[in-house]
């Protein structure tokens, strides 16, 4: 590994010493585009720097004094916390099914007040290996309780809400936890010790906790969700600070039951959507944690983080190549985010927190502001000279190397060489993304649901293509005509 990163480094080096000296003095404009991408530059590092010392100041001072008082009211109240357990399992392989079910039996049977598991299958075969994990597991599930809910395939939401009504129905207490499970993903066995405790303070509505991942193939997409995870790491301890995450991850996340059955907390779930100006009503498909998330922020609860908590995803790669597969997931990761923020952003920041509401105004602007570097040098490049592209990639690979030291030595350990073009590639192929869904919110597919209809087009739903499309290339059009102008390039 050592060898690898010297020759990295070398090569920014090289690149570094191609450029002509007095290259950037004979560009004209040369002058305004280095101090519009430095101001934009320093506005980005600066905002970085701040998530970074935010996340330092939380992990190492702030979080364990909560925790340490967290545990000693749970200790003190003495009151039951039941712990219920929603898993919905949709086509997912055996040989992830079993070790995911394991876990949260297991989970269950430590739970110090019973646990309730309910299980969201479609498949018989899955309702049958389920019971079968169940019967064989090898320690005492006495105090833990299986329901099996078959439902028709009509998608994640209205899979959660009616398993919501079912849980509903045993009338959780203010003090039970909910926790929300993907079917392929593993629980940490401790989770309710480790949980059940931060919801003794009544203004907390949910929390969520690290992430890890288990891909068999060293490649990467292995690399990438690793790289993705760590950065998720650093992000959330910054947010959790402010005691209000900007998601509740839908592969495991930990509710207050009685919230969480609430019939305006179902109804947000099973029947969410936005009522956009150009596209009409749009009806939410994915991102249940979403609206989740944002119900509980609307009526003002906290939303905490758990850093020392990891749940581990048993990911697959859903398209052959790295560059479709990583498409296709952003394209529903920053859709079910874009569909969200903007209803967030309506909502006063003294209500949700002046951090929170501007990290939600972030993810707006950082989408155009991240394209400019790279449009900026193209412009440069074929207007004037080649030669500032070396130097463009020689910058890109000191700066982005620069930050995945930062971001290894808080997660710990060291990174592969790939994470940094990695890196480079989700900041801007992401923005893209981000752009091209924030005009296509009606937009939406599962990976594995086949929730994005193929069916033939209206002649309504044609016009909105047309017009997302014209409204993407306007959009770009004027922040080229803006880098032009203020660059001089």
């Amino acid at each position: 590994m050592a060898l690898t990163h010297i020759a990295y480094l070398a090569t920014v080096v090289l690149l570094a010493s191609t450029v002509p000296k007095g290259l950037l003095g004979s560009l004209e404009g040369a002058q305004a585009s280095i101090f519009i991408i430095g101001f934009l530059g320093a506005w980005r590092y600066s905002w970085a720097s701040v998530n970074f010392v935010r996340a330092l100041i939380f992990r190492r001072s702030v979080y364990p004094r909560r925790k340490a008082r967290a545990l000693r009211a749970f200790h003190d109240d003495g009151r039951r916390s039941h712990a219920y357990f929603l898993v919905t399992s949709y086509m997912v392989e055996p040989e992830t099914t079993v070790p995911v079910y394991r876990s949260v039996f297991e989970a269950a049977a430590r739970s110090r007040d019973g646990a309730t598991i309910v299980s969201s299958v479609v498949d018989g075969a899955d309702e049958r290996l389920i019971r079968a994990v169940f019967d064989t597991m090898a320690m005492d599930m006495t105090g833990v309780t299986l329901l099996i809910d078959r439902i028709p395939a009509k998608g994640k939401r209205d899979a959660l809400a009616r398993s919501l009504r079912l849980i509903a129905g045993f009338a959780p207490s203010s003090r039970d936890i909910l926790v929300f499970v993907d079917g392929d993903t593993m629980v940490p066995a401790d989770i309710t010790a480790q949980c059940a405790p931060w919801f003794v303070d009544p203004k907390v509505g949910a929390l969520t906790t690290d992430e890890g991942v288990v891909i068999e193939k060293q490649n990467l997409f292995r690399d990438w969700f690793i790289l993705r995870f760590n950065q998720r790491q650093v992000m959330m301890c910054s947010t959790g600070l402010s005691k209000r995450v900007l998601t509740l991850t839908g592969r495991m996340s930990v509710f207050r039951a009685s919230l969480a059955t609430e019939p305006g907390f179902i109804e947000q779930i099973r029947d969410d959507f936005l009522d956009h100006w150009r596209l009409g009503r749009v009806k939410f498909l994915t991102g249940d944690d979403k609206s989740t998330w944002f119900w509980l922020l609307r009526h003002g609860y906290q939303m905490l983080y758990l850093p020392d908590v990891r749940s581990w995803s048993m990911e697959t790669q859903p398209r052959p190549g790295f560059l479709h597969s990583s498409q296709v997931l952003m394209t529903r990761w920053f859709g079910n985010m874009m569909r969200t923020n903007g209803r967030a952003l309506r909502l006063r920041p003294r209500d949700i927190g002046a951090f929170t509401w501007w990290s939600v105004l972030d993810q707006r602007v950082s989408m155009w502001t991240t394209l400019v570097g790279p449009l900026t040098v193209a412009l440069a490049a074929v207007m004037h000279d080649a030669g500032v592209i070396p130097l463009y990639i020689a910058w890109v690979m000191t700066t982005r190397y620069l930050f995945c030291v930062i971001i290894s030595l808080f997660r710990g350990g060291w990174f592969p060489i790939t994470h940094p073009p990695i890196l480079y590639f989700s900041q801007v192929v992401g923005a893209g993304v981000k752009t091209f869904v924030f005009f296509r919110l009606d937009r939406q597919k599962w990976t594995r649901q086949g929730t994005g209809a193929k069916a033939a087009l209206t002649p309504e739903q044609r016009l909105r293509t047309r017009e997302s499309a014209v409204h993407h290339a306007l959009a770009y059009t004027w922040l080229i005509l803006a880098i032009l102008y203020f660059t001089k390039v």
